[in-house]
């Protein structure tokens, strides 16, 4: 009897033991498990944060790419313009990741481009007059009038304009700023101002009509679903466009509304023509005795010249007293909904502008070209507005790990007025979302290689 309740006794505390055993391996192999996946979320996390730091060196590798470029292009006397559209600026490579340099391509939404975009062919919103900014594709009278109040020193309200009034209402409450804007996203606090109206449906800003930029109200943004990406008015203004009013080899201009320059103007016409001529034009401007040109182009009609022998002195002759000339638009690189905000221009102006342009490449070096496309009313009015000189280029950089992990993308804009380009502005904009084709980022997750995706898309 007792042999059998000891065995039993024993029998139990075996069963205890394994049950006990049981659990513990149990809470082992957790225990373990839940190690692994901890070690391999931190392995994730390590990686994704290599991938990231990686990111943003090819990112300054990329930056110093394109002013190794920009001072290159300074240098060769044939090279091509800067701002051009390149496939150097594509699919770049950088240790094992790759950056490209995006370029809106105003022409098409359903393809890429890649370059620098020149600032100067742009409308400058800290210097266009309120008639000017009001033909700006997307933009309404009341922005355009609010701007102008915003970064002009006086608070007297223009037309359907606000003044610190209007913002102290406003929750959050801030004073009209009645200084010039630093960036084109600073617009965003005027009153009438919308990212609707300032980005249009290109979100992102990559200038390509993506999937959910064409979905209606299934996603943002709340697009017209019309098979066309409808812009807002981003890629045509800036804040950067500046040139100190000097010629091309450095020198100061010739005022010719100066009376006391009147020597100097004489000289110069004597160098470059004939003594004989040099007097004829003296005395058909009329600039010895009372001068009064509303731009260089207006002396140039009254001065009797052709448009060769203009074209020879135009860039050494000036209506302004200023040493920095603000928000000039290079007639040169502007696209045409920029030209035809010009004074008194129409579309079919700056489509003459443009057309003219493409099929006189080599006579482009001054404004004077602009005479033999439009009529002397209309040039004449848009002189005092014109230049075909760039100083500011703006880079929208694109910059992918060579896992394709990570990502990053920056707005940098460079005035090259000095011998080394400048960094005068430097903005992440990689909250915008990966602009480029999604193969782009699988492929390289995948390893495989880019270049024949990359050669896929064309």
């Amino acid at each position: 009897m007792r042999r059998r309740v000891f065995c039993s006794q024993d029998r139990k505390s075996k069963g205890t033991v394994l049950i006990v055993t049981i659990w513990v391996v149990l809470v082992l192999a957790g225990l373990a498990m839940a190690f692994a996946r901890s070690m391999r979320v931190d392995a994730i996390v390590a990686a994704n944060h290599v991938a990231s730091l990686q990111a943003e060196c090819i990112a300054s590798g990329a930056l110093q790419y394109v002013v190794a470029r920009i001072t290159e292009a300074a240098e060769e006397e044939d090279a091509e313009p800067i701002a051009e559209a390149s496939d150097d600026y594509e699919a770049q490579q950088v240790g094992d990741g790759y950056f490209w340099v995006l370029q809106s391509n105003l022409q098409s939404d359903r393809e890429f481009t890649f370059g620098l975009t020149d600032e100067a062919g742009k409308i400058n919103l800290n210097s266009a007059s309120v008639e000017m900014l009001q033909k700006l594709p997307g933009m309404t009278a009341e922005l355009a009038a609010s701007i102008v109040d915003w970064r002009d020193e006086d608070t007297d309200i223009t037309t359907g304009g606000a003044e610190s009034e209007y913002y102290l209402l406003q929750s959050p409450s801030y004073e009209c700023k009645d200084q010039p804007l630093e960036t084109v996203d600073e617009v965003l606090l005027v009153q009438g101002a919308t990212e609707e109206l300032l980005y249009g449906e290109d979100i992102n800003l990559n200038g390509y009509l993506d999937d959910h930029e064409n979905d209606g109200d299934e996603s943002d943004p709340d697009d017209n679903h019309n098979g066309r990406l409808d812009p807002g008015f981003y890629d045509y203004v800036t804040v950067y466009s500046s040139e100190k009013n000097v010629d091309a080899d450095g020198e100061s201009r010739i005022d010719i509304n100066d009376t006391s320059a009147t020597s100097d103007l004489q000289t110069l016409l004597q160098e470059t023509f004939k003594e004989d001529r040099a007097i004829e034009i003296m005395m058909a401007s009329g600039v010895s005795s009372n001068p009064s040109f509303e731009n260089i182009l207006d002396f140039y009609y009254k001065s009797g010249m052709t448009a060769k022998e203009f074209a020879q002195i135009a860039d050494k002759l000036t209506t302004s007293s200023e040493e920095t000339l603000t928000g000039l638009v290079n007639v040169n690189t502007a696209p045409k909904e920029v030209l035809a905000c010009l004074p008194n221009l129409e579309d079919s102006d700056a489509e003459a502008l443009v057309s003219y342009r493409e099929s006189h490449s080599d006579e482009l070096d001054s404004i004077a070209w602009v005479t033999e496309a439009l009529d002397q009313e209309k040039a004449v009015g848009i002189g005092s507005y014109i230049t075909v000189r760039s100083y500011q280029y703006s880079a929208d950089i694109v910059c992918l790990s060579g896992n394709g992990r990570a990502y990053k993308r920056y707005r940098a804009v460079l005035d090259t007025q000095e011998d080394t380009p400048r960094v005068i502005y430097w903005r992440s904009l990689t909250h915008f979302g990966w602009p480029l084709q999604p193969e782009i980022v699988a492929a390289l997750r995948k390893g495989q290689p880019l270049e024949n995706v990359v050669l896929s898309m064309h």
